[in-house]
């Protein structure tokens, strides 16, 4: 079985408390002064903690994936670097803003990155996503329907005996914020995604890994954006509401490319007599300009396999990145977001602009591109084992 996504160690962490007491602050470094013998530490938990460390204080370095200390290695505080993860082990000052470190746990900047680099693209080369169509619980079986360039496949998700069950948090963008669960949490209408191995056929689907989320897609148009406030306030096109969209640091912005969309119109309409046909060069308003590399018809997957037709989710990310200032009033925009406990706020994982064309052809618009788009953002947190 390969190595599970979210990276534990064996060190807890806890919150600094009163005066002389043991604490276990854990965050990211963002400031070293070696000549005042201190780091400042911007904890997980929110506050900036100091870190006062001396010639006793013992400074470890772990890799990612490490449950114990076991292949711990020595280093020196130069060896430390801003952006690394820590977890020191002190005693609090007397008015908690300070720890006086007797060993600082590192990892570092780079291997976090190369770890994270990594498991995305193990979740990419052996996952699967798609919507929940039916439980099977005496077998712990999903069927879901799983997106994909030139229509859904559905497929059947049997868990492995100590497979791990994930649940995305409330309000989160972040798919590392994903929660311990169980089969029984997931309902009809979930998104799912597996890790595991798939079959010949791509039909049956052995899962070591499930994450399941509560979400949802919204057709929207664009009221008013406030890039300072990072939010942008829309108009829900099916329920005629307005929401408060905020966007944090790892929410995903995209355009569709005009190419996509009209093909992707084309077929949502019923427009297109065969797979993955296009009406000649010339032969209608704005079809004349050829797809972009990645998103060519008829195209499987990433992969070149032609079992499976390339995901909408390896699509997106290839889509050219935007910003909200980019998000002007009147614009149409589809939203991937997490159930929330404000329905009139919600706090997007995935904007796509640029989806007129869809819109045009079907009420549903662009939302069922956003079937399992997920921001794989791995957070490498040093958590409980």
């Amino acid at each position: 079985m390969k190595k599970r996504l979210w990276i534990p160690i064996v060190i807890l962490a806890a919150t600094v408390t009163t005066s002389g007491q043991t604490a276990r602050p854990i965050g990211v470094v963002t400031a070293i002064d070696a000549g005042a013998s201190s780091i400042t530490l911007h904890t997980d938990s929110g506050p900036d903690v100091l870190v006062r460390f001396d010639k006793q204080t013992a400074f470890l370095r772990v890799a990612p994936g490490e449950r114990n200390l076991n292949n711990a290695v020595k280093i020196a505080i130069t060896d430390v670097g801003v952006g690394d993860r820590i977890l020191v082990r002190g005693t609090t000052s007397a008015d908690s803003k300070s720890v006086a470190a007797s060993s600082v746990i590192v990892m570092s900047k780079a291997d976090i990155d190369k770890k994270h680099a990594a498991d995305r693209a193990e979740w990419k080369r052996r996952g699967i996503g798609g919507i929940v169509t039916a439980l099977r619980p005496e077998a712990k079986e999903l069927t879901i329907s799983v997106p994909g360039l030139m229509g859904s496949k559905i497929t059947i998700i049997t868990p492995v005996g100590n497979a791990v069950w994930r649940r995305y948090a409330p309000d989160s963008v972040k798919f590392s914020d994903a929660r311990p669960s169980r089969f029984e949490e997931i309902g009809v209408g979930d998104q799912v995604k597996a890790m595991g191995t798939r079959s010949d056929d791509g039909t049956r689907f052995t899962a070591e890994e499930i994450v399941s989320g509560s979400f949802l897609n919204i057709a929207a148009t664009v009221d008013e954006v406030n890039p300072g406030g990072s939010m942008v306030k829309v108009s829900d096109l099916a329920t005629k509401k307005h929401l408060t969209v905020r966007v944090a640091p790892e929410s995903n912005l995209r355009m569709v490319p005009p190419f996509l969309a009209r093909m992707l119109a084309m077929r949502s309409a019923g427009e297109a007599g065969t797979e993955g046909r296009l009406p000649p060069e010339g032969g209608r308003p704005g079809f004349s300009e050829r797809p972009p590399e990645g998103v060519r018809p008829g195209m499987n997957s990433p992969a070149g396999t032609p079992d499976r037709p390339r995901d909408l989710e390896s699509m997106i990310e290839r889509m050219p990145a935007v910003t909200l200032a980019d998000l002007k009033p009147g614009a149409a925009i589809a939203i991937a977001s997490t159930r929330g406990a404000d329905p009139s706020q919600v706090t997007a994982i995935t904007i796509l602009s640029g989806i007129e064309p869809l819109l045009t052809a079907t009420p549903q618009g662009g939302r069922q591109m956003l079937n399992g788009s997920w921001n794989l953002n791995l957070n490498m947190n040093m958590d409980q084992p």
